[in-house]
């Protein structure tokens, strides 16, 4: 990332450059952390181990209710 953009008080949209001009940049589009190096996740809900069962605790409405339970 090397601009940001946002609008000024009189209503206007503007850029600003962040870094000096012939500073590199790279800007990924997806993350790419090695699963092995993720202990856990943080979300609107809260912080749970980076596992299936700890997103179902902060998330138990995504359950899948067993058949005949």
């Amino acid at each position: 990332m090397t601009h940001i953009e946002g609008w000024t008080d009189d209503g206007r949209r503007v850029a600003v450059r962040l870094t000096p001009p012939d500073s590199p940049a790279a800007n990924y589009a997806f993350d790419v952390t090695p699963a092995r190096l993720v202990t856990a996740l943080i979300t609107e809900r809260g912080i749970c181990p980076a596992s299936r069962e700890g997103l179902l605790e902060l998330f138990p409405e995504r359950r899948r209710r067993v058949a005949g339970k």
